[in-house]
């Protein structure tokens, strides 16, 4: 009678087995996969990014002792350093139906306003930078420092999970 129990166990956990086996070999339906922006998700929490960079903002404050005197500069310097509201997502079908040399032509647009707005941070980054004095300055040095090495590895590891790390081929 033992081995009848033994074995009629060993028949049912196997069979349960099996079947949670095919249960999970079976595949979902294909989707297609949704097109992904190249830098992850912009805007898709615009309040969440806000709050970040207020905060960001508070603590740059309060670390490099802002005095009276340069607060002027420093709200100068916020006002024009806040990011902009997101332009709307292109829309990949309307960019699927232009030639390569059209493309190319849009990407280069965004690439020059991408610069323009660069160009007028960097003028206002100097204008603030030279009301600090060398200690602020170095303060001021690693923090940016530090928020543009976590900007680059969160934009890695983004890319990492898309599969469009340097040396990875892009999915098509």
């Amino acid at each position: 009678m033992k081995n009848f129990k033994q074995t009629l166990l060993a028949v049912v956990l196997t069979s349960c087995c099996g079947v949670s086996a095919i249960a999970l070999a079976q595949t979902a339906p294909d989707v297609p996969p949704r097109p992904q922006h190249p830098m992850g998700e912009p805007g898709k929490n615009p309040e969440q990014m806000k709050e970040r960079f207020a905060k960001h903002q508070a603590e740059l404050h309060d670390t490099l002792k802002i005095t009276a005197a340069q607060e002027p500069a420093w709200k100068a310097f916020i006002q024009s350093v806040t990011p902009k509201a997101m332009p709307p997502r292109e829309d990949f079908k309307e960019l699927d139906k232009l030639t390569t040399p059209q493309r190319m032509e849009k990407m280069l647009e965004r690439m020059k306003e991408h610069q323009t707005q660069m160009q007028d941070r960097l003028a206002a980054t100097k204008t603030f930078y030279a009301t600090l004095t060398p200690e602020q300055q170095k303060i001021f040095d690693e923090s940016h420092r530090r928020l543009q090495h976590k900007m680059q590895s969160h934009i890695a590891r983004q890319m990492h999970k898309r599969g469009d790390a340097p040396g990875m081929m892009n999915k098509p």
